[in-house]
């Protein structure tokens, strides 16, 4: 019986939840999520549950900060003058909007508070300071991909080497 190791490609169909049982990611209603074991495309805890397991196994684990997105850091908050922010631009809080870094990178931020001076930002990942649970079931294993890069099923329109899933 073929298991996942380190190299291989494996599908797999998966439900993340929040421990207050919200649903925050999920395959269902699309194609299952296929990663090659050790290329860093995810979190390094979901890639770690899925070694050893064979096709059909299900199984449901937890991550607690640190094995995921890591613990909040206060130093990622950043306040800008509200005269940055385009004219057309109506932010609000709780508002998720793309910054530029110095390499032009987009960077996802989290409008956590403004007034008529400033617009403060938290710049950590949204799913920082949360464990995450996964009911995930392997639906293959493979040396090769089985999957072109634009149909990982991700959703996110990427080519899904840069583990935005």
């Amino acid at each position: 019986m073929v298991k996942v190791e380190k190299d291989m490609f494996v599908s797999v169909e998966y439900t993340g939840t929040l421990t207050n049982g919200e649903v925050f990611d999920t395959s269902n209603g699309r194609q299952p999520l296929e990663i090659q074991i050790g290329a860093g495309q995810l979190i390094k805890g979901f890639e770690q549950a899925l070694e050893g397991m064979a096709v059909n196994e299900k199984k449901t684990f937890t991550l607690e900060p640190d094995e995921a997105y890591g613990q909040i850091d206060e130093s990622l908050t950043r306040a800008f003058p509200r005269a940055d922010v385009p004219p057309e631009m109506n932010p609000e809080v709780g508002q998720t909007v793309g910054l530029h870094d110095e390499n032009g990178q987009q960077i996802p931020a989290t409008i956590v508070d403004m007034n008529d001076e400033h617009v403060t930002v938290d710049l950590n990942h949204p799913m920082a300071g949360k464990a995450l649970t996964f009911d995930i079931e392997v639906v293959g294993i493979s040396e090769t991909p089985t999957q072109t890069p634009d149909d990982c099923g991700s959703g996110c329109g990427c080519d899904c080497s840069s583990g935005c899933s």
